[in-house]
């Protein structure tokens, strides 16, 4: 008995534990005005299905915090991105009434969670919702004694995405395709559903697009909804049969099976912020796979594999953040997801959306880096499989513009070193070359720091910067980058200048690398004072749309846990940003994307433990103080480690990093064997 007592308290004990870091979520964090475009949405990690409020007035994600209005609740979105905003299908509004489109949804109080959302209104209607995977409760609870029903509209959509849609009424269903425009409604994505009423309704047709489920004398019902990428016959075989209180419980242990992989002791308020915005950096890209292996493709045509296949990629703003991180924590989903990366290039491939997504998605640039960077890291890759195709790409590449040619130009080495892993080297040189011609790109356009436009947002057609903002982005020749600004003295003060006056903008990404590019220098505790500053320090920023100089600039904490989180106009970008914190945090930070290694600087945490696979690498951090954000010395394995960074598989192989701390640089530490990016690079 004292056994099987002993066995249930250990069972208590891991469940409760493992409970925790779902409990320090806040969903609500990045909710309100333009500051990162979430919502407090249900949904499970890498779910299709996310059921939340639709809110007036709106947010891109079609909710805002402090708005007391509902429209009712939709069953996508894509978090954090922007073009206003994309899914938002399937809205569903209880009403009371005789009047649908009369009743007004006014909140009075609302709660959230990984996997959950709860409201309730000031006419005393109650709205429930639990996601688990694809499939999901609603729980309506009217008032006694009242006309009631829910209005559904099948052509709902953020920013007007809608295309067409097909439905059926069946078996107290509904069940169809919705055709929808992706973010920036550049291509076409397609869902199908089923829903299912729990108790007996009366459903109506009230428009081409729109019915009307008359709900009887019932004061509660139950709504179970379901997506899928593959067919209906899918989405009906997902519908949950378990009740509310199951599926919230399951979605949220869902959550803390990802959550847990990262461990971190230290203040609780900044463990409530870390795990808020580690639960951004798992809610795309989607699982579009069912668990018979189907799927659909790029180009709509029905296909089977033996394992998972993801889509709904942000690849453009998060390979540098929040892909390598995912690639450290869950490498047996990360191995499935760079299956479905490089599997796109056999089905047209495109570097936004095609015309037959089978899940709403934003942009795929530099694809081939994050290819490059997997392979480095021990995931397999079949470069021989699609080389033509990543040739292809490459000469579709766009060098027209000062910003553009950089980025090119980092595809164009990632595909250079592609070339050289599958033994092509005559193809390998052609594009070493090429990629070095971002040389002359720089010294045309990015030397002179004298012009008037240097600090001017899209100057000479870039996009979303400024000329000081993108010099810096050639992370994989950084060798080369002091170089060209007049070698190392020359490159340290314009470092310092683009910092010292604020050039520098965390709104956006084309300059997030850029606190870590101290670290090739022999000054690199300034990239261990910048990766704080900017995590936890009040700082200047000057926002990205205008960067106007002196007007009304933001001087405040960037990552704060509250609705209005963040720079004004800055997005998360499918967790791009809240990624960049995490990485922050842990005392380690990806160099560049397609070489396996990290730059080290002390954690915001005096102890951090990373589940990598089958093993732990922890970080505890000696002589740990809030201002002690200098490295003194690191030991790994008990042995002494003069050199500032680590590799990939040092840390998936587990064992224990030691930082001391201190509140003065070490100009000793890290200036010896250090790593630093360059084209000749072996």
């Amino acid at each position: 008995m004292k056994k099987l007592l002993s066995v249930i308290a250990l069972s208590l004990t891991v469940a409760l534990a493992s409970a925790q870091n779902a409990q320090k979520v806040n969903v609500f964090l990045g909710s309100s005005g333009d500051h990162g475009q979430m919502s407090p949405a249900a949904s499970t990690p890498f779910g299709m299905l996310s059921i939340g409020p639709q809110t007036y007035p709106k947010l891109h994600m079609g909710y805002e915090h402090k708005a007391k209005t509902f429209l009712g609740f939709t069953h996508n979105r894509f978090e954090g991105v922007g073009c206003q905003g994309s899914g938002g299908n399937i809205l569903i509004k209880p009403f009371i009434g005789s009047d649908a489109a009369a009743c007004v949804l006014n909140k009075s109080a609302e709660s959230a969670g990984p996997g959950f959302y709860e409201v309730a209104f000031t006419n005393k209607l109650k709205v429930a919702i639990a996601v688990n995977g694809n499939a999901g409760v609603e729980d309506y609870t009217f008032p006694e004694n009242s006309n009631k029903g829910l209005l559904i509209n099948l052509s709902h959509t953020l920013a007007n995405k809608f295309v067409a849609e097909e439905h059926q009424v069946a078996d107290n269903g509904i069940s169809g395709w919705i055709d929808s425009r992706t973010t920036c409604n550049v291509g076409t994505y397609r869902v199908y559903y089923a829903i299912k009423f729990s108790s007996p309704v009366k459903l109506k047709q009230v428009s081409e697009h729109e019915l009307l489920a008359d709900v009887g004398n019932a004061s509660h019902i139950q709504v179970h909804v379901a997506f899928s990428s593959v067919d209906v016959l899918h989405a009906k075989a997902a519908l949950a049969d378990a009740g509310l209180l199951s599926v919230k419980n399951a979605g949220q242990n869902s959550w803390n099976s990802l959550l847990n992989n990262i461990t971190v002791k230290g203040d609780a308020n900044r463990e409530k912020l870390f795990y808020s915005l580690l639960y951004r950096t798992m809610e795309s890209p989607y699982l579009v796979s069912e668990k018979d292996g189907s799927y659909r493709a790029t180009d709509g045509s029905l296909q089977h594999t033996n394992g998972q296949v993801y889509n709904g990629w942000a690849i453009w703003d998060n390979y540098r953040t929040q892909l390598p991180l995912l690639a450290l924590l869950y490498p047996d989903k990360y191995q499935y997801m760079v299956n479905s990366i490089a599997n796109m290039y056999k089905y047209g491939k495109k570097d936004y959306a095609t015309q037959h997504e089978p899940s709403n998605t934003v942009r795929t640039e530099h694809a081939i880096v994050v290819l490059l960077d997997a392979y480095r890291k021990g995931f397999k890759v079949d470069f021989k499989s699609i080389d033509d195709s990543l040739v292809a790409e490459a000469g579709r590449l766009d060098f027209a513009h000062p910003d553009k040619a950089l980025e090119s130009s980092y595809d164009i080495w990632a595909l250079s070193e592609i070339m050289k892993i599958i033994g092509k080297p005559e193809l390998s040189a052609k594009y070493r070359q090429q990629a070095l011609q971002y040389k002359e790109y720089w010294n045309k356009d990015f030397k002179d720091l004298t012009k008037p436009d240097v600090d001017r947002v899209s100057a000479r057609g870039m996009y979303q910067g400024t000329i000081w903002q993108y010099r810096w982005l050639v992370p994989f020749d950084n060798k080369g980058l002091i170089e060209l600004a007049g070698g190392e003295q020359e490159y340290l003060k314009q470092l310092n200048e683009f910092f010292d006056n604020d050039y520098y903008n965390h709104a956006n990404e084309p300059d997030i690398q850029a606190p870590l590019m101290f670290n090739a220098t022999s000054q690199p505790w300034h990239s261990q004072y910048l990766v704080q500053k900017y995590a936890v320090d009040t700082v200047v920023q000057y926002y990205f749309n205008d960067n106007s100089r002196g007007i009304d600039p933001f001087v405040d904490v960037i990552y704060q846990n509250k609705p209005d989180t963040y720079i004004r106009t800055m997005d998360d970008d499918a967790g791009a940003m809240s990624a960049w914190y995490v990485f922050a945090a842990t005392g380690i930070f990806p160099t560049c994307s397609g070489w396996p290694v990290y730059y080290l600087s002390v954690p915001l945490f005096a102890e951090v433990q990373l589940k990598t696979g089958n093993q732990n690498f922890t970080v505890k951090v000696a002589n740990y103080a809030p201002n002690r954000r200098y490295i003194q010395s690191v030991t790994l394995n008990g042995k002494p480690l003069s050199r500032n960074w680590l590799t990939h598989q040092e840390i998936t192989k587990g064992g224990t990093l030691i930082i001391t701390a201190a509140d003065k640089p070490n100009p000793n530490f890290g200036i010896t064997n250090q790593w630093i990016s360059s084209v000749d690079m072996q």
